[in-house]
């Protein structure tokens, strides 16, 4: 390694385990003299100092991946952790390795559902570092491969190893979901089980409180489609001692604080504080900071639902924990016999009677499986009493038995709910295991995890191994096999038979004489020369074991006992005889064999060794993915790091590890691009000339004479070392060029010194000769002086003279001029003021006069609004009697009908009779309707009598107003006079008599003006009467032709000879038209003409006739609608045809008054399958200009009837009595519409809901081609957020050809602009509103800043200033497009750029550094938010000028503005939402959309084919 002065280095330190320094000599000795960042000198060996980068090229907030560190060492790597976790970028890669930084506060802007969705489906790497990344990868390898993965999280106590556990878990069932079909939850059990077994497995440490004592390997399965079927749970090396013994300042198991929490329950179970328990108040940790107990309580009992668990279970479960409290506090005394024991006093005893019926046994006999042994020998069964430290042994054993069994049983149930698929072919392991452990006093339960981590290490290893391997081959490099350090010997010195660790520690346990002294013996004459087993320097019995991650010393005082998992026959036959079905359960009958002992050995550590094999299997048949938390500090605070806790535990888990692989190998990799930009200037003899990069590559490589490279297909693969040797080049290179330029700029200041003192010379000259020759020129010029002063003396002296008589003179003039110009002023000011004291008078007056004339005319106006309100209040409530009327008319008219069928042979003079009647009544309501043409025209003549009064009323008014008016010119004429305020005086007591009497003229016309307006309420009302008389006269007269009809059809239909026969027949065929009304009334679709409205048709078809014309017709309707929903009809003078001829259609069949149709249906229906059929690019904007086109029609068309709109009032056609005449006759060129634009109909039911349907198709249509905007423009999006690589310009490359730099660097957004060309084209060609292209113009460019903008902030190499200045270039063409497309179509598209504007301008200005934080709120980013704008501070990198970001004291503000706002969920995400609803209403479309008239449209020539279509081409021509 090249160390010289000025060297940027890494060297070790005692607090900070590396510090940066700086080299300040050459090598002094073996030693090289550096100045440490702290200001201190220190010597350091060469082989213990690390190169690291300079400022300069250093980010400001690290690297995303390690592996593009210029020098990736043990230093580098913790110096870029502790850089962006200051910046609360908890992760990082190290090539696919994720190191997860616990923050210790709440980020969850980082985890909600909008990330997800930006993870869903990203290349690996693309995005910012995070855990959705990994978990993503893992999915589409599983997917795509057919191979089942897994993730493996690890880390040591408090690294946050479960939370990463949990969003991974999150993730993948946010990604997969549930199988199609499957009713189960299994998404939700599974991350329910999370709270469960931290409930039952998890307790507070030294370090974490919520530590994880037992490791879990959930195993997500999945079906062919990627849908999750179902899980499984398993669970390793549960830490049973926890249960009876624990140290203070930790905590047991958290379900047992949870059930004292419980209130009601703990009372049942006579439990009260932790305190008053042996197995908790070990500790004196009771609660956790800002955890309650009892939420936790009923967050584990809601687990317990979801996941299946009954509430009688759940009972049996909560009383098996407390009866393991009761059982804790049991205590013994010596007993009467040797070595026996006994209940020690009255309270053991109470907990003892607790313990038996919560066990449900018998107290007598759980009091002597904890007292006694049996012993089963060949004579018989031996009963050996136990002393109380045997019995205290026998206590625990049992509440460790009863403890792990429950929560096998738990795990089991968990599996048993969820539910595996056995049939499944792909799974995700995510592994949660403890990590490597190294305390001050370690015991067997560290032994066996630092032993799984060895085999987890041996594993990660080999994957990191394998993947340097495809790295190369990928690269296509030539590469030999890679030497790294194995730690099988470790695994072999544990696990090896017949004389590893664990062999000989069974080995002792099987003996019951053997102590740890024994085995530690043992244990060194096995292994004394072994390198990494050592026996302990101030102990006989501890060992030290040199692991993977450093030296770890075990004291074996406890590793005998703890590895002894004698099972007691006793305790098992005791619990297995409970009368609780559960406890019963946890413990089956044993087998006669098993039973025979009173001891069964099981040793745990080969159990675990077992298990752990087992999982070895399990990874090693998958493809892995790894996750390392760390712990930033012990205090569990945020932003503390502390450097040597971290690098231990970088140690521990592997990180550092992989990195000495990579070193192993070409540990320095860089794209040719970055390569050539920066050592191209090492070879600038090639840079003009026209060589590719990888070329270019090789040409610096051999210039420098650098060997053992390797040219790969894009990266540059370079040895340990290497680089430093570039990096000094490169600054020779950079420091002689800065000498040049000293040099250049040191004969610039001498030479501009030298000019500056010549001239200097010069001036010192002339100064010189200008002295003398003014000394000359003074004498002369006093003695001229002299003589001139004596002159001006005599002229001085007359001229004061002159000027003082001139003076006086002139002040007396000026005194007299002043004082008669101020008496002229003063005469002006006062006659000015009395002017402007007139004209405020006139002014106040007549304000008060208009003000007073304005509140009279709004009074007649409200009360004139009041009483049409009231008149239209008082026909809506008669139109309502009316309808109620007619109700009861119907039924009774029923009635009447179904009294004559019964008498049909009477048929013939009820005809007379009635025909006779309806003569009568006829010539009664005509001589009825002459007398109310009579009262309207009388009516009529009362209100144009009032009218006429009205405006002689009004003409009086306007000559007072006249009058007024000559008044006040009169005033105006007084103003001249002097003594204008006395006549002031009088004319005002003459005006307020005037403006008294005008009150009193305007009181009276407005009491007259009341009389008229109740008169015309009146007429108003009689009117209004009139018209309903009328409706209700029209209505009854078409119900008497109707059953006329009916009569008539049923009297020519039935016989004389068979009235017996056929009045069952007769009836039930009324009743059938009772039930189908459109079969016998009207038709459907027929439309009505005058001789059926008039005339009875009494030579009518047959039933079954009529019914099968209908259905014909009606099928031939069907055909014709279909035909112009399949074709494409085109548009006529910018008017949809399908819609026009749909709309027509619809209002000749009378479809829109039908009480039942399946019409509409049909419509939508045949609407939706083309829009499945047709080509989306044409066909969706076809169907949204149709669409929208119809439902105009139709909003517009019922929008008089009250269902539609409540406050519009029912237009009945025109006001005068021949209107009402007209309306009540109905003819039928007002149903087909060609009287007027558009019609208004009485809408029934399926009108309304056809409405409803056609603007949900419309909402979809505009939804779709949205949705299809949106996949083609991301693609094209995703290659105009960053500028492509080829069009870098290289450092000391001159580009000879700038436009065509300009060119390729806009490309991309030509693309951008020619699809919006063409979307414009698609929609303007099909003639779509304005309107909807505004819409969906803005929602593209919203969803084009959402995605350039959301792009920004989650890939690092966006946030550049050439990326910016690429960007910013693509906005301007966009906004270019917006001006040329105008604002008829673009809207407010510009506006919606606010966010990535924004964003981008404030990534190129310059001197960010000088910018305060309230400037770049304000001025510069105003619509971002605080959390967007240090997203973009901390990822900005400036790769042209080199500048740096903003300052550290505005990085320090937002991060505290953040951390105090970090609670607010609304706030949290610097990620933009996607708006996905529907910009508009049906309100929105019917105003925005100009009125579109059916009429004149040109029908297609295919119509003439349709009979029913034969209406539209008779009034085309």
């Amino acid at each position: 390694m090249n160390l010289r002065k000025g060297s940027k280095v890494w060297v070790e330190d005692k607090d900070l385990a590396w510090v940066a320094a700086e080299v300040v000599s050459d090598s002094v000795g073996r030693h090289v003299q550096v100045l440490t960042a702290t200001g201190k000198k220190v010597l350091a060996a060469p082989e213990r100092v690390f190169l690291r980068a300079t400022d300069d090229d250093e980010e400001h907030g690290g690297v995303d991946d390690m592996t593009k560190l210029t020098y990736l060492n043990e230093p580098g790597v913790l110096y870029n952790l502790e850089r962006r976790y200051a910046l609360n970028d908890i992760y990082t890669y190290t090539g696919s390795i994720l190191i997860a930084v616990n923050p210790f506060t709440k980020l969850p802007h980082l985890y909600n559902v909008h990330m997800m969705e930006q993870y869903k489906g990203a290349p690996f790497g693309e995005l910012s570092p995070h855990v959705f990344a990994v978990a993503d990868a893992s999915y589409r390898a599983m997917i795509s491969e057919h191979q089942s993965q897994s993730i493996l999280v690890s880390g040591e106590s408090g690294a946050g190893k479960t939370e990463t556990t949990k969003l991974i878990m999150q993730y993948l069932t946010f990604v997969g979901g549930r199988a199609v079909g499957d009713d189960r939850n299994v998404e939700q059990q599974v991350l329910e089980s999370n709270p469960l077994l931290e409930a039952f497995g998890n307790a507070r440490t030294v370090r974490n409180d919520n530590s994880s004592r037992f490791g879990k390997f959930v195993e997500i399965q999945f079906d062919t489609n990627g849908r999750i079927s179902g899980a499984a749970i398993r669970t390793y090396l549960l830490e049973r001692s926890r249960v009876v013994q624990i140290t203070d300042p930790e905590r047991n198991y958290h379900c047992f604080y949870q059930l004292c929490a419980s209130g009601r329950d703990a009372e049942k179970y006579k439990l009260d504080h932790p305190s008053h328990f042996h197995y908790l108040n070990q500790s004196k940790v009771y609660e956790l900071d800002g955890v309650s107990s009892a939420e936790e309580y009923m967050k584990t009992k809601r687990a317990m639902d979801i996941v299946g668990i009954s509430h009688e279970d759940q009972e049996a479960i909560f009383r098996t924990l407390a009866a393991i409290l009761h059982l804790g506090n049991i205590e013994f005394s010596p007993g009467k016999e040797h070595d026996s024991s006994v209940i020690k006093d009255q309270k053991s005893s109470f907990h003892l009677q607790m313990a038996a019926d919560l066990f449900m046994c018998d107290v007598n006999l759980l009091l002597a499986t904890l007292c006694t042994r049996t012993i089963q020998t060949r004579e018989g069964s031996i009963i050996k009493a136990l002393d109380c430290n045997a019995a205290v042994a026998s206590r625990d054993a049992l509440a460790k038995t009863v403890y792990s069994r429950l929560f096998d049983w738990l795990v089991e149930k968990i599996n048993r709910s969820v539910g595996q698929d056995m049939n499944s072919q792909m799974q995700i392991g995510v592994l949660d295991i403890y990590g490597f452990e190294s305390f001050k006093h370690n015991s067997f339960e560290q032994f066996c995890i630092n032993f799984a981590n060895e085999k987890l290490q041996q594993h990660f290893n080999e994957h990191v191994f394998k993947m340097e391997q495809e790295e190369y081959r990928r690269e296509e490099i030539n590469w030999s096999y890679i030497e790294f350090i194995d730690n099988q010997d470790v695994l072999d010195l544990i696990e090896k038979k017949p004389i590893g660790i664990i062999a000989l520690l069974d080995e002792a346990c099987m003996f019951p004489k053997s102590t740890h002294a024994t085995f530690s013996t043992k244990l060194f004459q096995n292994f004394r020369a072994h390198p990494r087993l050592e026996k302990a320097k101030f102990s006989e019995t501890d060992f030290t074991i040199s692991h993977y991650a450093g030296k770890v010393t075990y004291q074996t005082n406890t590793f005998l006992d703890k590895n002894r998992d004698y099972v007691v026959v006793e305790h098992c036959n005791l619990l297995s005889s409970s009368k609780c079905p559960f406890v019963a359960g946890l413990f089956p009958v044993l087998s006669e064999e098993s039973s025979r002992s009173s001891y069964k050995f099981s040793s745990v550590a080969s159990r675990f060794k077992q298990q752990l094999q087992a999982l070895m299997e399990t990874l090693n048949s998958t493809e892995p993915h790894y996750i390392r938390c760390v712990k930033p500090n012990s205090l569990n605070r945020p932003q503390k790091f502390e450097n040597p806790s971290i690098l231990h535990q970088l140690r521990c888990g592997g990180v550092l590890e992989a990195v000495r692989i990579s070193l192993a190998g070409y540990p320095t990799r860089r794209t040719y691009s970055d390569f050539v930009d920066r050592f191209g200037l090492l070879a600038l003899e090639f840079m003009d000339e026209s060589y590719e990069e990888k070329a270019l590559t090789e040409k610096i490589l051999r210039k420098l004479k650098l060997e053992n490279f390797q040219l790969g297909r894009t990266k540059v693969f370079l040895r340990a070392g290497q680089i430093g040797i570039l990096d000094s080049r490169r600054a020779e290179v950079l420091d002689s060029a800065a000498r040049c330029i000293q040099h250049r700029w040191r004969t610039f200041i001498a030479h501009r010194n030298f000019v500056s003192i010549r001239a200097a010379a010069f001036v010192l000259q002339a100064l010189c000769r200008g002295c003398l020759a003014r000394k000359l020129y003074g004498v002369k010029r006093e003695t001229a002086a002299a003589i001139s002063l004596q002159k001006y003396v005599r002229w001085w002296l007359s001229r004061r003279a002159f000027l003082k008589l001139s003076l006086a003179a002139i002040v007396i003039q000026s005194n007299i001029r002043g004082f008669s110009i101020r008496e002229r002023f003063l005469h002006r000011k006062r006659h000015k003021a009395a002017t402007v004291i007139q004209a405020c008078w006139r002014m106040c007056k007549f304000r008060s006069a208009f003000q007073h004339h304005q509140t009279s005319i709004i009074a007649i106006q409200c009360r004139w609004r009041q009483k049409l309100a009231k008149r239209e209040l008082r026909r809506l409530k008669q139109v309502a009697n009316e309808a109620g009327a007619l109700r009861l008319a119907k039924n009774k008219l029923e009635r009447q009908l179904e009294d004559l069928t019964w008498r049909v042979q009477l048929e013939k003079k009820l005809r007379v009779s009635t025909e006779e009647a309806k003569s009568v009544e006829i010539s009664k309501l005509q001589k009825l309707l002459e007398s109310l043409n009579l009262e309207l025209d009388a009516a009529k003549l009362a209100t144009i009598n009032e009218c006429n009064k009205n405006a002689m009323l009004q003409n009086q008014l306007e000559l007072s107003l006249k009058e007024k008016s000559a008044l006040e010119r009169e005033l105006v004429a007084m103003a001249e006079i002097r003594k204008e305020n006395a006549v002031l005086k009088s004319s005002l007591d003459s005006l307020e008599k005037k403006n008294s009497t005008l009150e009193l003229e305007l009181i009276k016309a407005q009491k007259e003006n009341n009389n008229t307006i109740e008169k015309l309420r009146e007429v108003e009302q009689k009117c209004s009467s009139l018209q309903q008389n009328m409706q209700s006269l029209e209505e009854k007269l078409s119900h008497l032709e109707d059953e006329n009809h009916v009569l008539r059809q049923k009297a020519l239909s039935v016989s004389p000879k068979s009235n017996r026969f056929g009045l069952p027949k007769a009836f039930s065929d009324y009743t059938g038209s009772l039930s189908l009304p459109h079969v016998d009334r009207k038709p459907i679709f027929e439309s009505p003409t005058p001789s059926k409205l008039i005339t009875p048709f009494s030579h009518g078809l047959s039933e079954s006739r009529r019914t099968k014309l209908t259905a014909e017709r009606y099928q031939e309707n069907l055909e014709f609608l279909s035909r112009c929903i399949k074709e494409n009809l085109g548009f006529n003078n910018g008017k949809p045809v399908a819609a026009c001829i749909i709309y027509k259609s619809l209002v000749h069949w009378q479809a829109f008054e039908s009480e039942r149709t399946a019409i509409f249906d049909y419509i939508i229906e045949g609407i939706n399958d083309v829009l499945k059929v047709g080509d989306e690019n044409s066909i969706l904007p076809y169907w949204l200009s149709n669409a929208s086109a119809l439902l105009c029609l139709l909003q517009r068309s019922l929008r008089s009837n009250g269902l539609l709109t409540a406050n519009t009032p029912r237009t009945t056609g025109s006001t005068g009595l021949p209107g009402r005449i007209a309306y009540g006759i109905k003819s039928p060129f007002k149903y087909i519409g060609f009287g007027d634009g558009i019609p208004h109909v009485e809408a029934r039911y399926p009108a309304i809901l056809f409405k409803q349907q056609l603007t949900a198709c419309v909402e979809k249509i505009f939804g779709l081609i949205r949705d299809n905007l949106k996949k083609e423009l991301s693609p094209l999006l995703g290659s105009c957020i960053q500028v492509p690589k080829t069009a870098r310009v290289h450092a000391g490359k001159l580009s000879r050809s700038p436009g065509v730099q300009q060119q390729s660097h806009t490309s991309q957004w030509d693309n951008i602009i020619k699809f919006l060309d063409s979307l414009m084209r698609r929609l303007r060609e099909n003639h779509v509103p304005s309107f909807f292209i505004r819409k969906l113009i803005t929602q593209v460019f919203s969803f084009i800043n959402i995605s350039l903008f959301n792009s920004l902030l989650l890939r690092r190499e966006c946030c550049t200033f050439s990326n910016g200045e690429y960007v910013k270039s693509g906005l301007a063409e966009l906004e270019k497009w917006i001006v040329s497309a105008k604002e008829e179509f673009a809207g407010t598209s510009w506006h919606e750029l606010n966010y990535i504007r924004q964003a981008v301008g404030f990534l190129v200005i310059h001197q960010k550094r000088k910018k305060s934080l309230d400037e770049i709120r304000q001025d510069l980013c105003p619509a971002l938010t605080v959390r967007q704008i240090y997203r973009i501070c901390t990822m900005y990198w400036d790769d042209k000028y080199g500048t740096q970001s903003v300052s550290n004291e505005v990085v320090a503000q937002m991060r505290e503005i953040l951390n105090k706002d970090n609670h607010n969920l609304s706030s949290n995400s610097f990620l933009l939402d996607d708006d996905l609803s529907i910009p508009f209403s049906t309100e929105d479309i019917d105003m925005a959309i100009p009125v579109t008239d059916p009429a004149d449209t040109h029908i297609p020539a295919f119509l003439s084919e349709y009979p029913c279509a034969q209406f539209l081409v008779q009034h085309e021509k």
